[in-house]
């Protein structure tokens, strides 16, 4: 028979896969469909152990930033996913994931379930360096998605190149060289008609 502690994780794994069904604004970068957060997740994993080396953190824990890229987007289950240009959606936001990240990590094991907690926590107040590189890149990854669809999902809210900017520009105290990149895609995107000016 199975321990209560394994009982509990394999609930929350279960659980979790709900995911699955949470699909953002951001369209793959063949335009075909919406992402759900799982794709981006993973997506964001790999970013993070390619794009590492960005960090000016010398001492960069990558495990710990993997960790946060994994699991920052699990509120969704229950929070579904707010749209970073609604205003009006974004004024619940914080109070909807906290709700949710109370629910979801506490379906863990009392001591797992402290440790994601505050992973989420660190992620969200964004004050370390791991969680200053694991935004920046969930930062970066939409405007990837957004100029290789040329603009597919900003065209669709009318969003303009001051919102992209003002929305990513933390990038630059996490990744300057990476924001340099993305700040250099979203002017191009200006140009090329993607991105409203």
């Amino acid at each position: 028979m199975e321990s209560e502690r394994l009982e509990k994780q394999i609930q929350f794994i279960v659980e979790i896969d709900k995911l699955k069904q949470i699909y953002r604004q951001t369209y793959l970068m063949d335009g075909s469909r919406r992402e759900n957060s799982v794709e981006h997740s993973w997506h964001l994993a790999l970013m993070t152990v390619l794009l590492a080396e960005y960090s000016p953190s010398e001492s960069l824990d990558l495990f710990r930033v993997l960790k946060m890229v994994l699991i920052h987007d699990l509120v969704e289950i229950d929070a579904g996913d707010t749209l970073c240009y609604d205003e009006k959606a974004r004024r619940s936001q914080k109070s909807r994931e906290l709700m949710a990240a109370d629910r979801i990590f506490n379906l863990l094991p009392p001591d797992q379930a402290g440790k994601m907690r505050d992973l989420w926590d660190e992620f969200e107040a964004s004050l370390t360096p791991e969680a200053g590189f694991a935004r920046a890149i969930d930062r970066m990854q939409p405007v990837l998605h957004n100029y290789h669809t040329r603009g597919a999902a900003w065209r669709k809210h009318g969003v303009t190149r001051d919102q992209v900017v003002t929305r990513n520009h933390e990038i630059e105290k996490a990744a300057p060289e990476l924001w340099d990149y993305i700040h250099a895609l979203i002017e191009r995107a200006v140009e090329k008609g993607y991105l409203l000016p």
